[in-house]
């Protein structure tokens, strides 16, 4: 008899590839898709609960996920896509993404808190929008390397969120991506514009 592989297990083999890199670079789309999956069962009995992050962490992760992927006219964003549950269930299973996530939201709300005496939530979207154009890029660390943890921070929340986001039913949609699929014949490429 085999032992079957357990949530637990898929949930380590997900986190411990995105620690390599991407989730759709380094974790088979099936394992990422089993994650969401698992999530939707959760919610379709009752309100996602949070796995790691508190109240506040996981409202500030929602709002993050929110300005980095929005929905559009085109399809739903990353929290529509359930990417802050995705990263969630993520952490909750690895301890150096609890380091790096934790601290990096204690971080940003300290950030606020010393430059406009809010947490990163309560700020004005003026002011969300001036933190995270400062924390967006690597280069700010030039001039302040005070932003260095907060930019490593968001860097990495970026490439969890895109993860989430794209391994997602709706991230997958958005891609327009159809499958492997079967073509009679094969039309060859279109020629190369003269120029």
């Amino acid at each position: 008899m085999t032992n079957p592989i357990t949530r637990r297990d898929i949930l380590k083999t997900i986190a411990i590839g995105t620690a390599a890199g991407s989730v759709l670079q380094a974790v088979p789309l099936a394992a990422a898709q089993h994650a969401h999956r698992l999530i939707q069962q959760e919610k379709s009995h009752a309100p996602y609960r949070t796995k790691f992050f508190s109240a506040h962490q996981y409202q500030t992760l929602t709002a993050l996920c929110d300005a980095i992927i929005p929905a559009d006219d085109h399809s739903g964003g990353a929290v529509e896509a359930g990417a802050p549950e995705f990263i969630d269930l993520l952490t909750s299973e690895n301890k150096d993404y609890q380091l790096t996530l934790g601290g990096g939201m204690m971080w940003l709300d300290s950030f606020c808190a010393d430059r406009f005496a809010s947490t990163w939530l309560a700020c004005s979207p003026v002011q969300k929008k001036e933190v995270l154009d400062l924390i967006a890029y690597r280069k700010s660390t030039l001039a302040d390397p005070s932003l260095s943890q907060g930019v490593e921070f968001f860097a990495f929340l970026r490439r969890l969120t895109s993860d989430g986001f794209y391994t997602s039913e709706i991230g997958i949609k958005d891609l327009q991506y159809i499958g492997n699929t079967y073509l009679r014949e094969f039309p060859g490429c279109p020629p190369v514009p003269e120029g």
